[in-house]
């Protein structure tokens, strides 16, 4: 933001009569400070009084335009030797800075309306809020005071107090609305159906209440380890519909059959006519008899039958 104090264009030249040329003081078109004051040296080149202070320098993110009528009582003032050559030089001031992180502001008015009642999963919507601008090194100290909540409206305010070496503090009167919240597990990537949710595919976070829908996942051990019905596209919610118990058993896979009685045990191949998850029930075709059974599925490639169980019905021969 210009202040017409300052600005920016190329630079005056004098060389006094009977001087050696290497002394000349040549003007700076634009200069950045980030101290709280403007030096000589910030607005002339080649002078002994460049340390001597100006003034004060712009608020952080600001800077000062200086015009050459300006810049000419700046250099009689002390004793700078230099004068405009055509009246449209100029020089800038600029101070940079950054500007307060919303979320750090963010957790001190949490801190603060905790107090009075805010719900502690609570999202805190500012309105109208420009966060003020620092120096670029400067440590902020944020404090709160004066909070006030409603909960009827879920309607908040309160004082937030910015202190920072290189700037006066600041007070500056915030308000805004609580939102309610809702747990909910997203993908941290896209997913494919029948994939099996690993613990870096999935995260749990904060959504407000209205976008969670019934039946979203709200906790991570709800997810991680299970199979995918549908896919899940990145960041979006895990419903609990879309979720199963993984299949260890594929349908049409070949499968060692353990068949178990009293005082019995033998292994043959089969054929499994359905998927299954572990401990699963699925029917399963004895490829030496073609007799269908039904079995339990107890580990990858591997089901369970127990003598009795009994056919359920005989294959037909192709």
């Amino acid at each position: 933001m210009d202040r017409r104090f300052f600005l920016l264009l190329p630079a005056g030249l004098l060389v006094r009569p009977g001087k050696a040329r290497a002394q000349a003081v040549v003007l700076r078109s634009h200069s950045l400070v980030e101290d709280q004051v403007i030096r000589v040296s910030d607005i002339f080149e080649g002078t002994s009084k460049g340390d001597v202070v100006v003034g004060a320098s712009p608020n952080p993110g600001q800077r000062f335009v200086i015009e050459a009528s300006q810049l000419a009582g700046i250099a009689r003032r002390f004793s700078v030797d230099w004068h405009p050559t055509s009246g449209a030089e100029r020089s800038v001031i600029e101070r940079p800075g950054r500007a307060l992180s919303r979320e750090a502001a963010l957790e001190v008015l949490r801190a603060e309306l905790l107090g009075l009642g805010l719900p502690a999963d609570a999202e805190l919507e500012l309105s109208a809020f420009t966060p003020p601008m620092l120096p670029l090194n400067a440590i902020p100290r944020l404090s709160a005071e004066g909070g006030n909540y409603e909960s009827a409206s879920n309607r908040f305010a309160a004082t937030l107090i910015v202190m920072a070496d290189g700037v006066p503090s600041i007070r500056m009167r915030v308000a805004g609305r609580a939102i309610a919240t809702a747990s909910a597990v997203v993908s941290t990537r896209r997913l494919a159906v029948g994939e099996v949710v690993k613990p870096e595919d999935a995260k749990l976070v904060q959504l407000r209440a209205e976008r969670v829908r019934p039946g979203t996942a709200q906790r991570l051990e709800d997810v991680v380890g299970m199979q995918l019905r549908r896919p899940v596209g990145t960041d979006l919610p895990f419903m609990g519909v879309d979720l199963m118990v993984p299949h260890i058993i594929a349908k049409n896979e070949t499968v060692t059959m353990i068949v178990e009685g009293p005082g019995l045990s033998l292994t043959t191949q089969g054929r499994a006519l359905e998927a299954a998850p572990r401990g699963g029930r699925l029917n399963v075709m004895n490829l030496a008899s073609r007799n269908v059974v039904e079995a339990e599925a107890i580990g990858p490639g591997r089901v369970r039958v127990s003598l009795g169980a009994g056919p359920l019905r005989s294959a037909e021969r192709s």
